[in-house]
């Protein structure tokens, strides 16, 4: 294999690269790695392993065979707010729905109300402490979606806090702009009105800061309905920005089908998806993103349509959903766990939904989540011999270290 001179180099490792060499999970079993200017820039064997490569590296460091993954990413999060929602959790344990909460005033609108009164510093300060969590797991990228400030000002708020937050961790964040979360009580009744604010006035000062990188919306019973998930998909689409989808949660609306017409980076939740709404994913590209917290944290009972993902070979990625409503979980490597035994992924898929299925949901494929020559530089090293061990634990797995653009994360 050709290869750069590196700075560092990492040697006797399993190597998950997650990239397809005919073996599981990609595995180089007795694996070497070298990184130089943030990126992989030699990978292969240990017999392969040129000495030229080990003597012109500033560090070697050799991993007595434990396992290397990518970088792990959470791909759907709802990281910034205000606020808790304990008081409806206690509700639904005695017997309301979350949609009869929601339609109550409950649910994404109490947590707009928490966040529109906290200011960007607070949002600040508490997103990190989640966000530390997730990074100490070895998430190497997140997303962060608004949505829950729903008016020009608050939204643009939550976004500012999510840009502070990628350049104040070593952590690659992606923004998503998700106005279309909820219907706000000051345009109750009024949905159009409020879809017109999303794509005449929000949504173009948005673009224009650079806030975005991404445009999501909720398209259920109890959010918006197709047209008006058109709308948001025409002006996100001429301001060039990329779609993604809450879908098919609590009923099948349509909106994955729909989504898939526009080229969605994903459809996410997916409980109540069609074969139809799969076959319209194998076709365009988009990835299904499951969120088991929610599924778990709302009692659930309807299962995504697992086997037919697989049938049509639609890629299948894994987040937390953090969220105050429905998935109060800082913890990546749960939903691991929770993807084997609650939707009976393999070990295996599940680590493909948290690294390279993952990227792929944030248009990063080639980028992230992935051991591969030219790729980023983020790599987690875990005291483990086996990579199914990652799904087996159910919380109070910690990696080893954690390098993030080729640099070790000191913790």
């Amino acid at each position: 294999m050709s290869f750069q001179l590196c700075s560092s180099v990492w040697t006797n490792a399993k190597l998950i690269t997650m990239d397809e060499n005919n073996q599981p999970y990609g595995l180089i079993s007795d694996g070497a790695i070298g990184v130089k200017d943030s990126k992989i820039s030699w990978l292969g064997t240990m017999t392969n392993l040129p000495d030229t490569v080990i003597e012109s590296s500033d560090d070697v460091i050799d991993c007595g065979g434990s396992l290397i993954t990518p970088g792990l990413i959470d791909c759907h999060t709802h990281l910034i707010f205000g606020g808790n929602r304990i008081s409806e959790f206690e509700k639904r344990l005695k017997g309301m729905s979350y949609e009869e909460i929601s339609r109550e005033g409950g649910g994404i609108r109490a947590t707009v109300d928490a966040t529109r009164a906290a200011s960007e510093e607070d949002l600040f300060e508490s997103a990190s402490v989640r966000l530390q969590k997730l990074l100490d797991e070895g998430i190497t990228t997140i997303e962060i979606k608004s949505g829950y400030g729903l008016d020009l000002e608050n939204e643009i708020k939550m976004l500012r806090v999510a840009r502070r937050l990628g350049e104040e961790f070593p952590i690659r964040v992606q923004t998503t702009f998700l106005g279309a979360h909820s219907l706000p009580s000051e345009h109750s009744g009024n949905s159009a009105r409020y879809i017109d604010l999303v794509c005449k006035e929000m949504m173009p000062e948005i673009a224009k800061n650079a806030l975005a990188d991404a445009v999501d919306i909720f398209c259920e019973g109890i959010a918006f309905n197709l047209d008006e998930t058109r709308r948001v998909f025409e002006a996100a689409t001429e301001l060039g920005l990329p779609v993604k989808i809450h879908a098919e949660q609590l009923s099948n609306q349509g909106g994955t089908k729909l989504a898939c017409e526009f080229g969605a980076l994903s459809a996410d939740h997916l409980e109540y998806l069609d074969e139809e709404g799969i076959k319209s994913m194998a076709r365009s590209g988009t990835v299904a993103v499951l969120l088991p917290g929610a599924f778990y944290f709302l009692r659930e009972t309807k299962l995504p349509p697992i086997e037919k993902l697989r049938a049509y070979n639609v890629p299948i990625a894994i987040a937390t959903d953090l969220n105050p409503g429905s998935s109060p979980s800082p913890s990546l490597l749960m939903m691991l766990n929770m993807a084997t035994t609650l939707f009976n992924l393999t070990p295996e898929e599940a680590l493909a939904g948290i690294t390279i299925n993952a990227a792929t949901a944030l248009g990063l494929q080639g980028q992230k989540g992935k051991l591969a020559v030219g790729a980023d530089a983020d790599l987690v090293i875990w005291d483990m011999e086996d990579p199914a061990e990652l799904s087996y634990w159910i919380g109070n797995t910690k990696p080893t270290s954690i390098i993030i653009a080729g640099k070790l994360q000191v913790r």
